[in-house]
């Protein structure tokens, strides 16, 4: 496995977990596989991730793989029907949180809510909001990231080279749709599974 996997060290205020076998057997899977990561993660407490291009279900495969080998503790939210026994305690312990999309909070809410209520707290998504091309993505990061006061941290999956990488920061404006077209076009050079952002 290349070194970056390995070896990749998080910033001193990134969320961590404890979990020395299961990295180990990360970090196999990832070696046979030959996925990297590469870049630095942001050194802040709180902080919204998004991910992009999201074009198959390997994407979050794969990106959970990343997580667990490296020792980072990323949050995402799910909806609660895929929390059943026993895909839901592995969901869990993987940093997943069950929400009621049709509850009048939903997702913003909710991750709002998480953010509010931890001193540490990473969340990722996917802000295209479906695996199928689309012109447009969903705008509840940016509420997210509006409503919680925290910065946009710019997560690329590029499968030519089978790479995820961390790109920069972005601080979301009052300005949404210019904040959304200058994300959309730093992910124009990645190449999903079966698709690139655009």
């Amino acid at each position: 496995m290349k070194a970056s996997v390995i070896e990749h060290e998080l910033p001193a205020s990134a969320p961590r977990t404890r979990h020395p076998i299961v990295r180990r057997i990360a970090r196999f899977i990832l070696r046979l596989a030959g996925w990297d990561l590469v870049g630095k993660f942001p050194d802040v407490p709180k902080v919204l991730l998004v991910a992009v291009p999201h074009s198959s279900g390997w994407d979050a495969i794969w990106g959970l793989l990343i997580k667990v080998a490296i020792g980072l503790d990323i949050e995402f939210m799910a909806k609660k029907e895929i929390f059943f026994f026993p895909l839901g305690p592995i969901l869990r312990l993987l940093g997943g949180v069950p929400v009621d999309r049709h509850a009048a909070r939903g997702v913003v809410g909710a991750t709002v809510q998480a953010f509010q209520s931890k001193p540490v707290c990473w969340v990722v998504l996917a802000p295209e909001g479906t695996r199928r091309k689309t012109d447009r993505w969903k705008t509840g990061f940016w509420h997210i990231a509006r409503q919680a006061q925290v910065p946009v941290c710019a997560i690329w999956i590029h499968y030519p080279d089978k790479r995820f990488g961390i790109g920069p920061m972005f601080e979301m404006s009052a300005d949404m749709d210019a904040d959304i077209a200058r994300l959309r076009e730093y992910f124009t050079p990645f190449q999903g599974k079966h698709r690139s952002r655009n």
